[in-house]
């Protein structure tokens, strides 16, 4: 990569949009960052990288620096790990084995939820497929919309506390690699990982110091640390590991449009950092305004 200094900040690298759990198109998000004031962005859909032509001529039409991404998904024992990989090649064949290898489980995990709901509320897989788009990876923020379409929760942020939480029932396990494949299978593929929202409830859920290690030694490139779910002590640990291992240390929203309260540039990563991952990559090119 070369030519890494013609972006500007701020920097948000972690958006979603409809072809996943985000609410709005790809070209929405863009437009939404640009107006919160961002100028160079990464849109991460979970397992899938449909996205990336509408919001690259989005940014390109406002000015705004657009970094290709996506936002893994990965398990490790019972915590869901989620791994940001940026600038890395689309076409790489193992890649996206495993992506459609979790997207198709993902649908089926979708399916045996609302079964389970359907049991208890009046909830059909016709409702959930009502909240999708074409490209979009089903998971369980649709299925939440469609418990709000039907009345039965108030809004997102109820249904995941309430009929969506594990405790509730209806829970169902779905198909992840683990952190260290996923890792190996973004930088395989010439981009750069980066754990998202890593201590999202402290040190008791963060992953083991000797798996952290493991992925730092197979070519984990950072950590995103500044993210509102982050608390205040895991971001210490990870901050300390960081530098002890000069590794990348992002701030991102995670902007779901309607669907999150979280607000593009709530977080931000510092321009030194995002030439450093431009610099590490090699599977795609940023596309600089």
């Amino acid at each position: 990569m070369t030519d890494v200094q013609r972006f500007t900040g701020p920097n948000d690298l972690h958006l979603h949009s409809n072809h996943s759990d985000g609410t709005e198109s790809p070209a929405e998000v863009v437009r939404q960052a640009h107006a919160y004031g961002i100028r160079t962005l990464a849109l991460t859909d979970h397992d899938r990288t449909t996205g990336w032509d509408e919001a690259g001529e989005a940014a390109a039409s406002l000015g705004v620096t657009f970094l290709p991404g996506m936002e893994l998904s990965a398990k490790h024992e019972w915590r869901s790990v989620h791994v940001l990989g940026y600038l890395f090649d689309p076409e790489d064949a193992a890649l996206r084995a495993e992506t459609d290898r979790i997207r198709s489980d993902r649908v089926g995990r979708a399916e045996r939820i609302v079964r389970n709901i359907g049991r208890d509320y009046d909830l059909r897989w016709e409702d959930v497929l009502g909240q999708t788009t074409l490209d979009a990876t089903i998971g369980r923020p649709h299925i939440a919309d469609a418990l709000v379409v039907r009345g039965i929760v108030r809004d997102r942020s109820a249904a995941f506390d309430g009929i969506l939480h594990p405790s509730a029932g209806y829970y169902e396990p779905h198909y992840a690699p683990d952190p260290l494949t996923a890792v190996r299978l973004i930088t395989q593929a010439g981009g750069v990982a980066v754990i998202a929202h890593p201590v999202t409830a402290g040190r008791d859920r963060m992953m083991p110091l000797p798996l952290i290690e493991q992925l730092i030694a197979a070519g984990l490139g950072g950590f995103e640390i500044d993210h509102r779910e982050n608390t205040a002590a895991g971001r210490r640990v990870l901050q300390g590991i960081a530098v002890t291992h000069d590794l990348i240390v992002t701030g991102s929203s995670d902007y779901h449009g309607a669907g999150k309260p979280n607000r593009p540039g709530e977080n931000t990563t510092s321009d030194a950092m995002v030439a450093r991952i431009i610099e590490r990559a090699t599977g795609t090119d940023p596309r600089f305004a």
